[in-house]
C-alpha cells in the first residue's frame, strides 16, 4: 500500500479524503483480492518520433479522475493499446509498470484490429450509443454487423480480465459504455467476482432508449454487475424506468436496485471529480509554465491585454462548441466595447475524425472561425484563436490558469470534469466558471453563470456579464466552488463507490 499523507481536514473542520484513506478503503473491501480496472482508452500511451519513443498522458477527464484509484492501491488496468509505439514496450502478454517515473500500477493493453476498432469504437460506441444517450438531435446509426463486432470485442476483454484475475478473487471496475455486455460475460464465468461498473455518460429516457435494435441484450449486459453508478440522480432514474418497461426483471424503486435472474444490480448515483490536491501542484509545475509560454509566444502575447475566454474541449458535436463561438461572436456584436477588448481561446483535441458527423464539425468550426474572425477582426487584434491538436494534461492546465472566464457550453454532458479542473487549478482564487445547465456538473456549483447553451442571447449576456463581474463577485463565487470541490474530490468519488461495494451485502438482506 502505497505511503501517503495522514487524512487533512478543511478549515471547518471536515476531514478530506485523499489517497491512503482511500488505499485503506479498498484494501479493506477487497479483503486481499486483486483491483482490475478496465477502460477502452489507456491512461499513457507510446508514441513513435524521430527522437525515440515519446510517453503521452491523455488530455482526458476519466483517465484524470480514475488514475489516483488504481495508483492507490497498485491494481491492474486493461485498456485498448492505440500508440504508435505500444507494442515495442510491454512484455508478452502486454504489460507495462506505469507512470514510468515511479511504477505504481500494471497496464495490460488489448490489442484491436482495424476491423474491430472500426466497428466497436467507431460505429457502435460511437455513431450509436454515443449519440442515442446524449440528446443533442444527432440521429445515432445502427449496424448488425458493428454490434457483432462490439460483443466479439467485449469478448476479448472479458478474456483478459479473467487471466488477470487468474483463480484470485477480484473486483472488477468498469468503464463506461463501451462495455455494456462486459459484466454479464465475466459473471457467467466467474460469479464470485465482484462486478462494478461507471456509466460516463447520460442515461436517457426511455422514450429514447427504445429504439435501440438491441436493447434487452444489452441492458441484460449491465445487470450482470453488482453495482451500476452514474453522475446523477436523474440517469440513475432513466435507467430503472428503462429497465422496469422493456425487460422480464424486479425493479425494486424504493432500495434502488434491480433483480433479474434472482441476481440484484444496485444502482447509484457517484459525481465523478478530480485529483483537486495534485492539479493545485501540476499547475504550478514546470511543465505547465513551458505550455503557458508556449501559449504566450504562439499567440505573440496579445492574450495579455485582453480578457481571456478559454474553451477545452475534444471536438464533439455534444460540446456546444459553434454555439459558444456564435454567442461570442453575438457579444461582440451586441456589446462592441468588448471589441479588442476580449479574446477567445479555443483548445481543441481533435476526435473520432473517421466519423462523417465529427469530419463535418471540424469543418463548420473552421468557417465559424474565419468568419467571426473576418468580420471583428484588427490589424493589432484576432478574436478567436482556435488551435486544433492533441493538447496534453499540463497544456490544459496552463489554460485554466491563464484563463479570466472558462466556457464550458455543452448541449449535453455526463459531468464535465474540465470545469472541475479548472476550479482546482485556480489556487490564485480569481476567474469566472461559465457552466452549461445540462452538465452533471451543474447540480455542485451553484456559483458558476449557468446558461443555456441553445439560447445564443442568453449565452452572450452571460458572457458579457463575466467580462463585467467585480473581482470580489468572482473571488467569492471562486471561494465557494473551491470549497465544495475540495471536500468532493476524486477520492472522496472512489471512497463513495467503494463503501457502496461494502454495504451490498448488508442490502441483500433485505430482501
Amino acid at each position: 500500500m502505497p505511503v501517503g499523507r495522514t487524512r487533512e481536514r478543511d478549515p471547518e473542520g471536515e476531514s478530506i479524503m485523499n489517497a491512503s484513506e482511500l488505499a485503506v478503503t479498498v484494501s479493506r473491501v477487497s479483503l486481499g483480492a486483486k483491483l482490475i480496472m478496465v477502460s477502452n482508452r489507456e491512461p499513457y500511451i507510446h508514441e513513435r518520433e524521430d527522437e525515440g519513443i515519446r510517453v503521452v498522458r491523455p488530455a482526458s477527464g476519466m483517465v484524470t479522475a480514475l488514475e489516483p484509484i488504481v495508483r492507490a492501491v497498485g491494481g491492474t488496468w486493461i485498456a485498448h493499446g492505440s500508440g504508435s509505439a505500444d507494442r515495442l514496450v510491454v512484455d508478452e502478454k502486454g504489460r507495462i509498470p506505469l507512470p514510468p517515473e515511479d511504477p505504481r500500477f500494471v497496464l495490460r493493453r488489448v490489442w484491436l484490429s482495424k476491423q474491430e476498432e472500426k466497428g466497436y469504437y467507431h460505429g457502435m460506441s460511437n455513431n450509436a450509443l454515443w449519440p442515442l444517450c446524449h440528446i443533442v438531435y444527432k440521429r445515432p446509426y445502427f449496424s448488425r454487423s458493428d454490434w457483432e463486432v462490439y460483443k466479439a470485442v467485449n469478448r476479448k476483454f472479458c478474456g483478459a480480465v479473467l487471466e488477470e484475475a487468474g483463480n484470485d478473487p477480484a473486483i472488477v471496475f468498469i468503464q463506461d459504455y463501451h462495455f455494456a455486455l462486459l459484466s454479464r460475460m465475466i459473471k457467467d464465468e466467474r460469479p464470485d467476482i465482484q462486478v462494478v461498473q461507471f456509466w460516463h455518460i447520460p442515461w436517457p429516457n426511455r422514450e429514447a432508449f427504445r429504439i435501440f435494435p438491441w436493447e434487452e441484450e444489452l441492458l441484460d449486459g449491465l445487470l450482470g454487475n453488482d453495482l451500476l453508478g452514474f453522475h446523477i440522480q436523474y440517469h440513475c432514474n432513466n435507467f430503472l424506468e428503462t429497465v422496469g418497461r422493456a425487460m422480464e426483471s424486479l425493479v425494486d424503486y424504493e432500495n434502488f436496485r434491480i433483480f433479474r435472474g434472482g441476481h440484484p444490480t444496485y444502482v447509484r448515483q457517484f459525481p465523478i471529480s478530480v485529483d483537486y490536491e495534485q492539479i493545485q501542484k501540476d499547475v504550478d509545475s514546470p511543465e505547465a509554465e513551458k505550455r503557458k509560454r508556449r501559449f504566450l509566444k504562439e499567440l505573440e502575447g496579445e492574450i495579455l491585454n485582453t480578457t481571456l475566454y478559454v474553451g477545452a474541449d475534444r471536438i464533439d458535436y455534444t460540446k456546444g462548441i459553434p454555439e459558444r463561438f456564435k454567442a461570442f461572436d453575438l457579444m461582440l456584436s451586441r456589446y462592441p466595447e468588448t471589441k479588442t477588448k476580449v479574446t477567445l481561446l479555443q483548445l481543441a483535441a481533435p476526435s473520432r475524425t473517421a466519423i462523417a458527423t465529427y469530419r463535418k464539425l471540424n469543418e463548420e468550426l473552421d468557417e465559424l472561425t474565419e468568419e467571426i474572425n473576418w468580420r471583428h477582426q484588427t490589424e493589432e487584434w484576432v478574436p478567436i484563436r482556435f488551435l486544433r491538436d492533441h493538447h496534453d494534461y499540463y497544456a490544459v492546465l496552463a489554460a485554466c490558469r491563464m484563463a479570466n472566464v472558462l466556457l464550458v457550453t455543452s448541449l449535453h454532458d455526463g459531468m464535465n470534469l474540465v470545469a472541475k479542473e479548472f476550479i482546482s487549478s485556480r489556487s490564485d482564487g480569481d476567474g469566472v466558471l461559465l457552466l452549461s445547465q445540462y452538465t452533471g456538473a451543474s447540480r455542485e456549483f451553484p456559483d458558476a453563470v449557468q446558461v443555456n447553451p441553445f439560447d445564443l442571447d442568453q449565452m452572450a449576456d452571460a458572457m458579457y456579464a463575466a467580462f463585467l463581474m467585480p473581482e470580489e463577485e468572482r473571488r467569492q463565487r471562486m471561494e465557494r466552488m473551491r470549497s465544495i470541490l475540495e471536500k468532493n474530490n476524486v477520492y472522496q468519488w472512489g471512497e463513495n463507490i467503494f463503501s457502496e461495494v461494502e454495504r451490498t451485502p448488508s442490502l441483500e438482506g433485505m430482501q
